[in-house]
């Protein structure tokens, strides 16, 4: 008789491997926090122009100042006993005190932050009334008025004499022509040194040397102004060479008309009566 052939059956357990979840932490953004940048010392404040009366009570209630953040005018008043100047953040009893400027000026010492921060920051009338006094800003407009002269002074040394006669007759009128050319010289030098702003400016305005051709013109009888000094004209012939334009200086219009056409052949004959 046959055998039946067993058949085994084998079981394959799976194994399951489950894998651990690592959660990624969500990383909370904190808010900026803005840097007070405010500078804690000792503070001068000024009235502007040469005010200095012996006390100017300055306005310390009632002022609004415009919050950009929050989109709306805020109440400025300063008391002592606050440690703000915003009435919206005050808490307690307010007690308006006095601010006061003496002979034109106020020192306001670092202890007071609240009254520095209105007056440098918030206050309607800074810049305006009153101005903080700034030992950098001073010294930096000192410095660049420094390099300014310098470089007056230079371009003064190298300038052509009939240019410096033009600029001095600007600045000193008729009696540049009695002076010989070192004192010329040396009145330039020290007008560019004590005001060189002026001294570029003339230096810098293509009019002034043709203003000078026509005074110079003038004093020499070469062309005449008439007595309404409304009208150039010839010395020699009565013949007009122009009109001056109503509420124009003359010599301004002259040195204008120097350069039309016209004007120009009349300059280059009056420059070689001249020279």
């Amino acid at each position: 008789m046959a055998k039946k052939k067993e058949t085994k059956s084998v079981a394959v357990k799976e194994t399951v491997i489950e894998k651990e979840v690592v959660e990624t932490p969500q990383v909370v953004k904190q808010p900026k926090v803005k840097k007070d940048n405010w500078e804690i010392k000792d503070r001068t404040y000024f009235l502007k122009g040469h005010k200095k009366p012996l006390s100017h009570i300055m306005k310390v209630n009632g002022l609004f100042w415009f919050d950009e953040n929050k989109g709306y005018e805020r109440e400025l008043m300063y008391c002592e006993n606050q440690k703000t100047t915003f009435v919206d953040e005050m808490v307690g009893e307010k007690r308006l005190s006095h601010v006061i400027f003496r002979n034109g000026a106020l020192f306001v010492p670092r202890e007071k932050t609240v009254l520095q921060k209105l007056l440098s920051l918030y206050h309607p009338f800074r810049d305006k009334v009153y101005y903080e006094f700034q030992p950098t800003v001073v010294a930096k407009n000192e410095v660049e008025y420094i390099e300014m002269e310098i470089a007056a002074l230079n371009i003064a040394k190298e300038m052509d004499i009939s240019l410096a006669e033009a600029i001095m007759r600007a600045e000193t009128g008729s009696g540049v022509s009695k002076m010989s050319s070192k004192e010329l010289r040396r009145d330039l030098l020290v007008f560019a040194r004590n005001n060189a702003t002026l001294f570029l400016e003339l230096a810098n305005d293509e009019n002034v040397y043709l203003r000078n051709i026509g005074i110079k013109a003038t004093e020499e009888n070469i062309i005449s102004l008439s007595d309404d000094q409304r009208t150039f004209s010839w010395t020699t012939n009565g013949r007009k060479l122009m009109n001056v334009p109503y509420g124009e200086h003359p010599y301004s219009a002259l040195a204008a008309w120097f350069k039309t056409d016209e004007g120009m052949e009349i300059y280059t004959n009056i420059e070689k009566r001249l020279n």
